[in-house]
């Protein structure tokens, strides 16, 4: 009977970390690339965004206007890059 479950606990540690089972993935890139917009204090629209990061002491409504260092604008990049990748993003 541990046999069964061993394998059984194999193939669904398999499956989730096939892309068509793998969202969490994108859940992490959403919030790695939110996360810099709203240290650099962007309002959030979405009740998703104002519920993970809120608006306290936001400044900026538009993404255009936060103030980005190059670091963080590359990061940024990459992280829609990956989230394009994976198919995240529409």
């Amino acid at each position: 009977m541990a046999m069964k479950r061993t394998v059984l606990t194999s193939v669904v540690l398999l499956l989730l970390a096939t892309p068509a089972f793998a969202v969490f993935p994108c859940d992490e890139l959403w919030g790695e690339r939110n996360a810099v917009y709203a240290e650099a204090g962007y309002c959030f629209k979405t009740a998703k965004a104002i519920r993970a990061f809120g608006n306290a002491g936001c400044r900026f409504d538009r993404l255009e206007d936060v103030p980005l260092s190059d670091r963080d604008r590359a990061k940024v990049h990459e992280i829609e890059r990956e989230e394009r990748r994976n198919g995240c993003r529409s």
